[in-house]
């Protein structure tokens, strides 16, 4: 049995989430995953993509991580997820440059997802077949089958030759014979039986070799190469899509008129109705999401302050549920103007957190808040918040320890942006609070409804009201071959007419053991406050699709082109099949009002089904909204991407020798499409 990878970095040193602290934490393990990507892909474009979406998945989705699984193989799933989606999405692109182990990774290409999947994570990530099943969300045994059938399927593809013609009956031994971890009654039976059937003996031979091969592959592409400045090019996008996040939208800022007359008057009728409250917090208090826990009496006004070399800290307010606590805080300059954000574990900590803190939950990530009033006009002052680990008590005191204060710096050319990566600078000294909290409760409803979205089944499974959160656990069933669902995109919560956006980056995918026919995910949602809900709105926003539909075109660099053909309800241009060194091959189509498809998933074959030593693809691709106008990226949060064009070099690995395309197969297509859906689910 291959043994499982231990993984040496305990979740607790991802430094605050920041996405740079996972950034970090990939670039120490870039040479497994950069082989595991270079399986699927072997494109570098493509990879810096699978880099960049993996870490802002890992990003969005640490909240949710269990500790029953190690961190790594918590972040190899997403990874895998992840590679399948760029696989899926775009037609396979090979590398020009001949890398270690090329000639086994075309093989790999032939064989079916799952058995390449079961062959590359146990003979190449070289993880256990307990942990490669739970990966694949299969059952141990069928790993096993996985990989018989993928060692088989590889083993034609290597020029093997025919299929097995040993007795099938102990077919199912091979793979625990071979690595020792047959029982040993069954071993005796099936060394017997070999003994006497010259037709198995060649078949685990055959069988043995390629084992072999696959074990041999971890040797042969220790050596590939991970270019110089790979992760610095993902790093650059992340600093990049970090600026894009912060909002835009200007406020005004709020005027306060606050009259002794009044005042007093309130005072006199605010214990007998309640509106005092909300109105004192109001005048007092000017952060708003801070104002609106204090109005509902989830927290108190706490004002606790310390200084350390000129730079000021002011703890105002701590909330506290089962899904993390809230930390609001102020931070001033007094010697100079600059802006100060704290990040949890980088120089936060809590003294007493394996005291009063559960380890069963995660703090999350807010990124800087760039657009309140305060925080854009005051030079030297800056207000946030930070989140830490659940109480595992009703109530205690934290004890806040703060040793580094992260530099805000902002864009120059646009004050409200913030530059994650760019010149990062510190502030150190010493800032000690403790923190008296109480825990609020949460509520879970246990939901029993059950719709379709095109065709497909899709339930809700669990609401969760929590002070500080909201969350909905809902599950989709890909059963069609035709058709599945890869994203199902959530707008809005409305619970007692109170409405309630969804997270920016959509569903969050959970690993569920329930039922391995459903895909379970999470939506996020900003807090409810209010009376026990008696119905929940679930609005829809968009599904991405992938549908299978297989087609075959053939190519003759003879005929006359621009040759067209109907796929999809659309007219699909070949301009071009140019043979030489490279082949050049251009597909196109510009239509996109009313198109069924926003890409495609195809490949160029050869003679003989073959595909070619490498097939380099550039795109282009026209960005539109909702009613398919083109606009430009930053104009809307998600955009559809409508590709027009297909460019390809075709090259083969004898100098001198042409590339003769015989036919251009098409799979199928992806598409998003915009949903109009609410649905109604009683909580009564």
């Amino acid at each position: 049995m291959i043994p499982a990878k231990i993984d040496p970095i305990s979740i607790t040193t991802i430094r605050g989430k920041a996405v740079e602290s996972i950034f970090d934490w990939f670039d120490q393990h870039k040479q497994s995953f950069y082989k595991l990507g270079w399986s699927y892909l072997r494109n570098l474009q493509l990879m810096e993509e699978l880099f960049y979406r993996s870490i802002i998945k890992v990003h969005k989705e640490l909240p949710r991580f269990k500790r029953e699984t190690s961190f790594e193989m918590w972040v190899t799933s997403i990874f895998i997820h992840t590679c399948r989606e760029l696989s899926d999405n775009r037609s396979l692109q090979v590398s020009e440059e001949s890398e270690p182990g090329e000639d086994l990774f075309k093989a790999l290409d032939q064989l079916k997802q799952y058995e390449k999947e079961a062959m590359v994570l146990t003979y190449v990530k070289r993880i256990s077949q307990e942990e490669a099943a739970n990966l694949l969300q299969v059952s141990v045994e069928k790993m096993k089958e996985l990989l018989f059938s993928g060692i088989q399927s590889l083993r034609k593809e290597m020029g093997y030759g025919s299929p097995f013609n040993g007795c099938k009956e102990y077919h199912k031994y091979y793979i625990d014979y071979l690595e020792r971890t047959l029982d040993r009654p069954k071993k005796i039976d099936l060394e017997k039986h070999i003994y006497h059937c010259q037709d198995c003996q060649e078949d685990l031979a055959t069988f043995q070799d390629v084992m072999l091969t696959m074990i041999n592959l971890t040797e042969r592409i220790k050596d590939l190469h991970v270019p110089s400045d790979f992760m610095e090019n993902v790093k650059d996008r992340l600093a990049e899509q970090e600026k894009r996040r912060q909002q835009k939208n200007k406020k005004r800022k709020r005027k306060r008129f606050v009259f002794a007359g009044v005042f007093v008057l309130l005072m006199g009728i605010g214990f007998f109705t309640g509106v005092f409250t909300n109105l004192y917090y109001t005048w007092i208090e000017d952060d708003q999401e801070l104002r609106a826990f204090l109005q509902q009496d989830l927290g108190d006004r706490l004002n606790l302050e310390a200084e350390s070399g000129g730079v000021k800290i002011k703890i105002k307010s701590a909330i506290a549920d089962n899904v993390q606590t809230l930390v609001f805080y102020e931070i001033e300059d007094t010697n100079e103007d600059n802006q100060y954000v704290m990040n949890y574990n980088d120089g936060v900590m809590v003294e007493n957190e394996y005291e009063i803190m559960s380890r069963e939950a995660n703090p999350r990530y807010y990124p800087p808040n760039l657009e309140s009033d305060v925080n854009k006009e005051e030079k030297n002052v800056y207000q946030g918040k930070i989140s830490l680990l659940p109480l595992s008590k009703d109530n205690g005191t934290i004890k806040l320890k703060i040793t580094k204060l992260q530099k805000l710096i902002r864009d120059s050319s646009d004050r409200n942006r913030f530059m994650a990566y760019e010149n990062m600078e510190y502030e150190t000294g010493e800032w000690n609070f403790e923190i008296p909290v109480t825990k609020q409760p949460s509520i879970e409803y246990e939901l029993d409804e059950e719709i379709e979205v095109e065709g497909i089944p899709v339930r809700f499974d669990k609401l969760t009201i929590a002070p500080t959160a909201t969350m909905l656990q809902y599950a989709f069933k890909n059963e069609q071959p035709e058709k599945r669902i890869e994203v199902l995109n959530i707008d809005n919560l409305e619970v007692n007419n109170k409405k309630v956006k969804a997270d920016l980056y959509g569903g969050s995918f959970l690993e569920s053991s329930q039922d391995m026919n459903w895909s379970t995910f999470q939506s996020n949602f900003d807090p409810l406050f209010g009376e026990k809900p008696k119905e929940v709105n679930v609005q829809f926003e968009s599904v991405q699709l992938t549908f299978e539909d297989q087609k075959t075109i053939e190519l003759n660099d003879s005929q006359e082109y621009p040759q067209t053909f109907e796929y999809a309800g659309s007219t699909i241009s070949i301009d071009k099949v140019e043979v030489g060194q490279p082949t050049s091959v251009v597909i196109s189509n510009h239509e996109i009002e009313n198109r069924a498809y926003e890409s495609l998933n195809f490949n160029i074959l050869g003679e003989d089904e073959n595909e070619f030593s490498s097939m380099e693809m550039n795109s282009e691709e026209v960005l539109v909204d909702k009613n398919e106008n083109p606009v430009s990226d930053e104009e809307i949060e998600q955009p559809r991407y409508f590709i027009t064009v297909y460019n390809m070099e075709l090259q083969s690995n004898n100098a001198g020798e042409k590339v003769i395309p015989k036919r251009l197969e098409i799979y199928g297509y992806n598409t998003k499409k915009y949903l109009d859906d609410i649905v109604k689910i009683s909580l009564e």
